[in-house]
């Protein structure tokens, strides 16, 4: 009861505490929030939305499915999640933060995993994509994008760790039989599942289709939301001294590691929100491009309060804890960061680090018209317009079945 109450006063203080700052500094509050409306606006909705929507209308169609039965003799073994969690893998690593916990949480809602299973899948499926890390995060950043070789195999090899660990949590609620274990993968079984599940959805596909479309821009809705929320809140907290105050306990534990003081605030940026701590991080002069990557790779792996909150809004809706997805948050910093450090010297330094300055953008593949280069330029260029189209398909969708209620 007293923890009840501490907790409602807590947050009632801090709600609070947030309406007065917003008063106070009135004009950051508006760049804070036009800053993040911008990153969702340009970048987030356009880069989500597709997969978003194909992954509803791949779960509708049975391919999922199909795909569950045939990765099934890989990931039970592996991560102890049935076969359709090497889709929602897949998907997560190539969409981005939060298509792991959307996805979990659909299968989950369709009865395709059990509660623990649906908990250790979407603790090692929420990532970041390729496009921001070589992107937005090396190539805008740091200037080079030859770093984003160290900090997506730091990322990914974390994220790996991280499932091969989850797979002790938790427990089995039924033992797979001998004739299971020793299964293989077969496409008659396949198809068979990927039929029987089509025609189990006996939506048409227009239907299914403005389904698909409906929840896709319901959940990216949410997801601005968090992301304009919590700029405002990093920048309050930096405006309000608050991020100074937590700087000094995070430079004892920086100093531990011999990594230069100056990465705190940082560092603590990035713990509320990815983007703007990858930004303030790169702008370091006082650490070496080293230390810069590693610290860079715990905010990455971390993924922010902002992604967590997105995750927390989205697993809400089923039974899955959210508190098993925060820990695995923590391992993948702790891991991705020890294989930035461990993966530098024999990859960075032998294969990418020339007499060139860390600030200049090398020529080649990662270069100034590189692909990762070219598609963040047109995301940001045709972002907005997409969004737009996609917002204007959304409210005609809406009104037409709030006409039909």
């Amino acid at each position: 009861m007293f923890r009840s109450k501490l907790k409602t006063v807590t947050l009632a203080l801090s709600v609070t505490l947030m309406a007065i700052s917003l008063i106070s500094f009135p004009q950051e509050s508006v760049d804070a929030s036009i800053r993040g409306l911008n990153m969702w606006w340009e970048i987030v909705f356009p880069s989500l939305l597709p997969f978003f929507i194909v992954s509803e209308m791949l779960i509708g169609f049975g391919v999922v499915k199909f795909i569950g039965v045939l990765l099934e003799p890989l990931m039970r073994p592996l991560f102890k999640v049935p076969g359709v969690g090497g889709f929602v893998w897949a998907m997560g690593m190539a969409s981005g933060y939060p298509a792991g916990a959307k996805l979990t949480a659909r299968l989950r809602q369709e009865g395709q995993l059990t509660k623990t299973e649906a908990e250790r899948l979407v603790s090692f499926t929420n990532c970041s994509n390729p496009l921001f890390i070589f992107g937005a995060v090396s190539v805008g950043f740091f200037n080079n994008a030859k770093l984003g070789v160290i900090l997506a195999l730091a990322h990914y090899l974390g994220n790996i760790t991280v499932g091969l660990l989850m797979r002790f949590y938790g427990r089995n609620p039924k033992k797979l039989s001998r004739e299971e274990k020793k299964a293989r993968p077969s496409l008659r079984a396949a198809l068979s599942a990927l039929h029987r599940t089509r025609i189990n959805d006996n939506r048409p596909i227009g239907k299914l289709l403005g389904d698909a479309v409906m929840s896709s821009i319901q959940t990216l809705l949410m997801i601005g939301g968090f992301i304009i929320l919590f700029s405002v809140i990093n920048k309050l907290l930096f405006h309000l001294g608050i991020t100074a105050i937590l700087a000094k306990g995070i430079e004892v534990v920086l100093a531990l590691f011999h990594l230069p003081v100056e990465l705190s605030i940082p560092f603590i940026s990035g713990l509320f929100e990815i983007t703007l701590g990858s930004q303030m991080t790169s702008q370091v002069q006082q650490a070496t491009l080293m230390h810069q990557v590693v610290i860079t790779s715990f905010i990455l792996a971390f993924s922010g309060f902002s992604v967590q909150a997105q995750v927390a809004s989205i697993l809400a809706q089923t039974d899955i804890n959210f508190k098993p997805f925060f820990f695995a948050r923590i391992i993948h910093g702790f891991t991705a960061s020890f294989y930035a450090f461990i993966l530098w010297n024999p990859i960075y330094e032998r294969f990418y680090n020339t007499e060139q300055p860390s600030n200049a953008i090398p020529v080649g593949f990662f270069g100034d018209y590189s692909l990762f280069g070219k598609m963040l330029d047109g995301l940001a260029t045709a972002g907005p317009l997409i969004t737009l189209l996609a917002l204007t398909v959304y409210t005609y969708v809406l009104a037409r079945r709030l006409d039909r209620n």
